[in-house]
């Protein structure tokens, strides 16, 4: 099957303006501006079924039809921030098919009334926005971007910002703040931002992958994209596979695809054909799934992972294997945590604490059980400001709980 999203591994040079307008680029953004309503463009992209790439998998059609209608000016900002440890997708897209990641900026963009976008990258990818900043140029020049776009009404244009390398900006109200030169901490949300976002007017944030997915189902249609995946996750995915895997990377493949034929078809198997332990399925913020034969046959997508006690989040699924220690990994995730908490709540800023402090005892010696560091983790959640608090926890429950002879110590 040819790549949707990562085509610059079918079309060499993908990233030039020339090679990507020649491949169809540009050719849904004109369609959409010169052929659609806006309410058009929003209600295809309901009709393929295409959910947010970054986590949450919230349907992105609907995401846009709480656009505020009666507040003006409305923005739409791409969350490029990819600070998820796991999670390395949205930097190839960038890097090596930009222009069809700008492009559903653009289309995203006409879709909600925005003149105006935003591209929000973490301070380390500064090489990515300046190659950004380059594309966004050529587009300016050649037309794409601009006043009296295709000879209608309808005007845009597309900065790169760069943020300070703040893992809590990946959260969209914290993104906002930063963008507006703020301390990058969350809002408390009602309003949401589709009804006051950035500088207070309504604001649409899509993830870098959901946007990159948008010129392909105006090209080919809703059925098309529908055609691909499950009843419940439509279209394809983006996989991040890595841990101790034989050949870690992005796999792109349609959701209903199975962890065993992402682990070992693609990945290569397991290092030293060792045994699966556990799986990560969404990164450092995820709860651990036991692994058994029957786990491994489990096809990915949103509902049917949740159903073995897991969010499929980003699908930067980190494989486990029966030599890796739990208590070793929480460890781990836990100081990810703590070091990466704004201090804004109490709940996030004391447990995270508290829970760094309870793990090194443990891995220490100094204590010989994790009831407490279980019931602080248990404390925090559903107490937290923003999803941050609730994402450090996630590990230490279910590690504890579902694999309790990892935390045994005379």
């Amino acid at each position: 099957m040819a790549y949707i999203l990562l085509r610059h591994r079918d079309v060499p040079d993908i990233s030039n303006l020339n090679v990507y307008e020649n491949n169809g680029g540009f050719e849904a953004f004109k369609k959409a501006v010169t052929m659609m309503k806006p309410n058009e463009v929003t209600d295809l992209v309901k009709a393929s079924g295409l959910r947010g790439r970054g986590g949450a998998g919230f349907p992105t059609g609907m995401k846009w039809s709480f656009i505020d209608s009666k507040s003006w000016p409305h923005y739409v900002v791409a969350n490029a921030d990819e600070s998820e440890p796991g999670t390395f997708k949205d930097r190839e897209i960038m890097e090596g098919n930009p222009f069809q990641f700008l492009e559903g900026v653009a289309i995203a963009s006409y879709a909600v009334g925005a003149n105006a976008a935003y591209v929000y990258l973490r301070g380390e990818f500064w090489q990515i926005a300046k190659s950004l900043d380059e594309k966004i140029a050529e587009m300016e020049d050649a037309g794409l971007l601009g006043e009296k776009l295709f000879g209608a009404d309808y005007s845009l244009r597309i900065y790169t910002h760069l943020g300070a390398g703040a893992y809590i900006c990946g959260e969209e109200s914290a993104m906002l703040e930063s963008i507006e030169g703020k301390r990058g901490q969350p809002r408390i949300r009602p309003p949401f931002p589709a009804v006051k976002g950035l500088y207070n007017k309504p604001t649409v944030i899509n993830n870098v992958e959901t946007l990159t997915n948008l010129p392909m189902i105006l090209a080919n249609g809703a059925d098309w994209y529908k055609s691909m995946g499950t009843s419940d996750s439509a279209g394809i995915k983006i996989f991040s596979l890595s841990g101790r895997v034989r050949k870690p990377g992005n796999y792109e493949l349609p959701f209903g695809t199975t962890f065993r034929q992402l682990i070992y078809e693609h990945g290569g198997g397991v290092q030293d054909g060792r045994s699966v332990k556990a799986i990560m399925p969404a990164g450092a913020s995820s709860s651990f799934i036991v692994v058994d034969e029957k786990v491994l046959d489990t096809p990915m997508d949103y509902a049917t992972v949740r159903i073995l006690g897991a969010d499929l989040g980003s699908a930067s699924v980190i494989v486990i294997d029966d030599t890796v220690s739990i208590d070793w990994i929480i460890n781990k995730t836990i100081h990810f945590f703590k070091h990466e908490s704004c201090g804004k709540c109490t709940p996030c800023r004391e447990g995270t604490y508290w829970m760094m402090h309870l793990i090194e005892d443990f891995r220490d010696g100094k204590q010989t059980d994790a009831d407490l560091l279980l019931n602080v983790a248990k404390q925090m959640q559903n107490k937290c400001l923003c999803p941050l608090g609730e994402f450090s926890t996630m590990a230490v429950v279910t590690g504890i709980e579902r694999f309790p002879q990892d935390f045994r110590k005379a």
